[in-house]
């Protein structure tokens, strides 16, 4: 029997909009600027899933502290399990995508967030 891994993909908020079919999730503390709320209608804002502004305001995109910052931040999402539920809830049933506005696509949240979810999440 092989087992399957919930399907999350990344997508910067500013990138094309993807499949309308997946579950959408913008995923930063802050509204991204320049993008009107109508353009994100589809989205579900989950700020408190995001980072502290502590946690964010402490790392400031700095790469040598990218492996301090997974570690703070997965500390964040131990201690606020309720916040993940939403995502849980629409990964077990089809695909979702995480959106965030960071411009750097190698060293941010939503990164950190994706390999969390996908370690909570049972394989089917």
């Amino acid at each position: 029997m092989m087992t399957t891994r919930p399907k999350i993909d990344l997508r910067r908020v500013y990138d094309p909009p993807g499949n309308a079919h997946d579950a959408a999730f913008l995923v930063d503390r802050l509204w991204p600027r320049g993008i009107r709320k109508e353009a994100l209608a589809h989205c579900t804002w989950l700020k408190d899933v995001a980072p502290s502004n502590a946690l964010r305001t402490w790392y400031h995109r700095d790469p040598t502290q990218w492996d301090a910052f997974r570690h703070r931040y997965e500390a964040e999402l131990d201690a606020n399990p309720q916040a993940l539920q939403p995502l849980l809830e629409a990964a077990a049933t089809r695909p979702v995508v995480l959106l965030y506005g960071s411009r750097d696509v190698e060293h941010n949240h939503a990164i950190v967030l994706r390999d969390y979810l996908l370690r909570k999440l049972p394989r089917a």
